[in-house]
């Protein structure tokens, strides 16, 4: 009985190792669908990469992007899915920010977007379809237009 409970235990733990928290450290894990993809800056003279892009896909088949620094910080991160994703984990420090935002308004009335110095989150969608991003605009690379991150 105890073997069962730490399974399930772990198997609980698991989609939060998929991916990381905004302003840290990509996650160690990576789902069996992930892409790894580099973007170059858009400046011809720069001949290092921007950031990577790592995509993966949790148990709930929300798809999930971290947008890398080359300093191993995501200064971002967008998902698409049928459900929204574990908030608190993608988000990690800054899910306050995004309870702070939410807070004013009431429930289901509209897209969460919330455009601050420190933290920015768009948040919209309805049942089966759900997206959104969020960035640290401090941490986004001169070269990089927010719009593209998707």
């Amino acid at each position: 009985m105890r073997f069962v409970k730490i399974v399930l235990a772990v198997s609980a733990l698991l989609p939060l190792a998929s991916y990381a928290a905004l302003g840290g450290a990509p996650g160690a894990g990576s789902a069996p669908k992930s892409l790894l993809q580099s973007a170059a800056p858009t400046s011809p003279s720069a001949s290092t990469t921007a950031y990577t892009v790592r995509e993966s896909h949790d148990t709930d088949g929300v798809r999930i992007r971290e947008y890398v620094l080359p300093t191993n910080v995501v200064f971002a991160v967008s998902w698409q899915g049928p459900v929204r994703p574990d908030m608190v984990a993608l988000l990690g420090s800054y899910f306050p920010n995004a309870v702070a935002a939410g807070a004013g308004r009431a429930r289901g009335t509209g897209p969460l977007i919330e455009r601050n110095g420190d933290f920015q989150i768009e948040s919209a969608g309805r049942a089966g379809n759900f997206f959104g991003k969020a960035l640290l605009p401090r941490l986004v690379p001169a070269n990089v237009r927010v719009d593209d991150l998707q």
